[in-house]
């Protein structure tokens, strides 16, 4: 009997870049079923990199990527959005297009000749809507939006989608601290939901604050993954982000936290 795969998601021995530039050699990772898994690093190591590979938005030169046990390469394009939704880092909206009007884009992957717009999709992208706190704009041309407010309508749009695999690009880009904990909060609910979700974050208390399962890289390559507690070590940061710190726990969820060291300055009485 053939076994089941031990993740839904992962890359085998792939070899990526950019033109004649090598990111990642030979590099191989599992995600976790049912993870929120953070991928962290300096820049230019290789985080988004690894995961425009898994969204199948850049083809290795080498290895695969595979999808419920099978390459993904093999699948039509409108298969792989049925069961993994990608915010990319950087999202064009087509001129004169509304809010309401993008999101229900997350909705095409669902449609065909025989199945057309019904009530269960207007429901998806209502409720996309109102968990990104964007029915109020839904109405107003996407392009006249704040950077935060964009970001938060791309979320929506992929949330639309309503996909078992969620992957996001640094998804808290251009938004205040509020907003911030507000979509990382809704990240963790879905999660809690059985969804699975790779992100890409630069915020490392962040991540180990919401990831169950972190990896961490650098020059291209994985040095460590694992829960929070076993990865944030102040041994890591340094080696990783060449940051001298101290690693506390979060005061409020006991999650690693950490405090660079810094140069030390006298405070003033």
């Amino acid at each position: 009997m053939t076994q089941p795969p031990s993740s839904r998601l992962g890359a085998e021995n792939v070899t990526v870049g950019y033109d004649k530039r090598v990111i990642s050699r030979e590099l191989s990772v599992d995600i976790p079923d049912g993870s929120f898994t953070v991928i962290v690093g300096p820049n230019a190591c290789g985080k988004s990199t690894l995961l425009r590979t898994l969204s199948r938005l850049i083809t290795p030169t080498a290895g695969q990527v595979v999808l419920d046990g099978r390459a993904m390469a093999t699948y039509r394009a409108k298969e792989v959005a049925r069961t993994l939704g990608l915010l990319p880092q950087t999202a064009l909206a087509p001129d004169g297009i509304t809010v309401a009007d993008l999101v229900a884009r997350g909705r095409h992957p669902h449609q065909s000749f025989v199945r057309q717009w019904s009530v269960a999709d207007e429901r998806a992208v209502r409720d996309a809507m109102a968990a990104t706190g964007v029915e109020e704009l839904s109405g107003r041309l996407v392009d006249e939006l704040s950077g935060g407010q964009r970001q938060r309508v791309w979320v929506a749009m992929v949330l639309a989608q309503q996909t078992p695999l969620l992957l996001l690009d640094e998804p808290t880009t251009f938004l205040d601290i509020a907003h911030q904990i507000e979509l990382m909060e809704l990240f963790t609910d879905l999660n809690e939901a059985g969804s699975t979700l790779v992100a890409v974050l630069h915020d490392l208390n962040q991540a180990a604050r919401y990831g169950t399962h972190i990896i961490a890289m650098k020059d291209g390559a994985i040095v460590a993954q694992g829960a929070p507690a076993d990865i944030v070590t102040a041994e890591l940061v340094e080696d990783v982000f060449g940051l001298p710190c101290i690693v506390v726990p979060d005061p409020v969820t006991g999650t690693p936290s950490v405090v660079p060291i810094g140069r030390q300055r006298a405070r003033r009485p």
